[in-house]
């Protein structure tokens, strides 16, 4: 008995380490936000502002040629189609791997699998002379339309737990008279929130946080999303880094937010992802 209770006094202690260490460069970060360029540089560095300064939000906010809101609203005409299209696609093809036996399934599984292991930076370039050849430069077409075709991790994830759904509930549903594209959008897509939650969380975060594909593929000002816009911050000879941080912030909130929103689901989702093979 003794020996369970220090146990698991032993994991609370590791766990409120962990969380600190966690939460302590988010709190800097926001403090941060409200200090002087000068006192950020200072030596012994201060915890709490000396001087608060709330108008780094609003200089951060309206810096550059573009205002956060413009750059937002960019970054959202490529991040909400992106996630629509990754989801209900992906869902698809996992839905046809995991319930429909064709032949050369499994091959054709793991030739997805298989591209996972192929680094980004081997297609950057292939892939940036093919859109320029579809006149797609400068335009938010080569950051959405990949994302319309799904991705080999969200239909992996996904086929891993519509394998764990009972077969008896389809085969119910077929005696009902419904087809394969009536199952998977009445009863598979209902059953699947959690996943769908998660998928959701991890494609909203990968596109939000993109730098890389819009630096290449975006030059006019007024298309920059939200991290070009961080970007801007970082000069030659010179950083602001309290706007940095107010920018940061700004960027922030909306993974918080949705991240918040689809918690209950996003745990249950990342559980059960591996409970069947």
């Amino acid at each position: 008995m003794r020996k369970t209770k220090r146990s698991i006094a032993v994991s609370y202690i590791i766990l409120v380490v962990m969380s600190v260490l966690d939460v302590a460069p988010f709190l800097w970060m926001v403090l941060s936000s409200f200090k002087s360029q000068q006192e950020l540089f200072a030596f012994p560095p201060t915890i709490w502002p000396s001087e608060w300064h709330p108008e780094n939000y609003v200089n951060a906010w309206n810096s550059g040629s573009i205002s956060f809101g413009g750059m937002f609203l960019n970054t959202m005409k490529i991040v909400i189609p992106s996630v629509i299209g990754n989801v209900l696609i992906s869902s698809l093809a996992a839905y046809s791997f995991a319930r429909i036996n064709f032949k050369g399934r499994d091959k054709l599984f793991g030739l997805f699998l298989a591209s996972m292991m192929v680094p980004g930076a081997v297609t950057m370039i292939p892939s940036f002379i093919m859109f320029r050849t579809f006149g797609w430069y400068n335009t938010f077409l080569p950051l959405i339309v990949p994302n319309l075709f799904g991705s080999a991790f969200a239909i992996f994830l996904l086929r891993q737990f519509f394998m764990t759904i009972p077969g008896e509930l389809e085969e119910a549903a077929r005696i009902d008279g419904c087809g394969r594209l009536r199952i998977w959008a009445q009863l598979f897509l209902p059953l699947s929130k959690p996943i769908i939650a998660t998928l959701t969380v991890f494609t909203f975060q990968g596109n939000y946080n993109d730098l890389m594909g819009p630096l290449i593929y975006l030059s006019d000002s007024s298309k920059f999303t939200v991290q070009l816009g961080l970007a801007t911050f970082r000069g030659m000879f010179s950083t602001r880094y309290d706007l940095l941080m107010a920018g940061s912030v700004f960027c922030l909130i909306p993974i918080l937010v949705i991240y918040v929103f689809a918690q209950k689901y996003f745990v249950s989702g990342i559980v059960m992802t591996g409970l069947k093979g």
